[in-house]
């Protein structure tokens, strides 16, 4: 069964896998944020202080980067019945030769997770993405990430990353590979952080042989 674990946490930070590669990133066109599902109205939330940032996991699974990805074949099983999403709006996109992305995506409200505007528009803390992608092999560029600091209106764009990898081909298949960015001073107004990756799948006989997603990870380093 395929698993895959996906969450957001701020405060947290990260570490390199073992054996992971550095990926050559590709110039993709900078995208327009697509419009996210509204998330429900948050409740007001106190201040948290910098020595005790929240956090908050969106699941919990087996998968262990430090080893490569554990093989499996086609499914006809739909992305849900695989692992968590909660959280995430998951579509699909065709592409040919019987390729296709998925894409999955979610809006992370900064204030809801208990960081405030002064906060943010003043000290501006370093907001650091991370995504681990298999390297299933299933075509040249085989994930994309796209990451945008918005306004409160969740429209207006602050900032922007945008990287479509391609790995080197060298070694065993199923390795994970890192990607990461890190926003500095990114300027006043940020409200929202709009997450999206795509990830490649291949249609064969058996059903449709995924490229695996693991630990995406929204993190805020605030300043003592």
């Amino acid at each position: 069964m395929e698993e895959e674990r996906d969450r957001h946490a701020l405060g947290g930070g990260g570490r390199e896998a073992v054996g992971a590669t550095s990926p050559q990133e590709l110039p993709p066109s900078p995208p327009s944020p697509p419009p996210p599902p509204s998330p429900p109205s948050p409740s007001p939330a106190a201040p948290a202080t910098p020595e005790q940032p929240r956090s908050a996991p969106l699941c919990v699974s087996g998968i262990n980067i430090y080893q490569p990805a554990p093989a499996t074949g086609p499914t006809q099983q739909p992305l849900e019945a695989l692992g968590n999403f909660r959280g995430w709006h998951i579509s699909t996109e065709p592409l040919q030769q019987n390729h296709s992305w998925t894409v999955k995506q979610q809006c992370v409200d900064l204030l809801a997770e208990g960081l405030w505007e002064e906060l943010l528009d003043d000290e501006q803390p370093d907001v650091t993405v991370m995504d681990w992608f298999e390297d299933s092999r299933l075509d040249t560029c085989v994930y994309e990430l796209h990451v945008w600091l918005l306004a409160a209106d969740r429209r207006s764009i602050i900032a922007q990353h945008h990287v479509a990898p391609r790995t080197s081909a060298r070694g065993p298949p199923g390795r994970w590979v890192q990607v990461s960015h890190v926003f500095r001073q990114y300027g006043p107004g940020v409200r929202f952080v709009h997450f999206l990756h795509k990830a490649k799948n291949r249609m064969e006989r058996g059903g449709l042989r995924r490229t695996r997603v693991t630990d995406s990870s929204v993190s805020v380093q605030l300043r003592e």
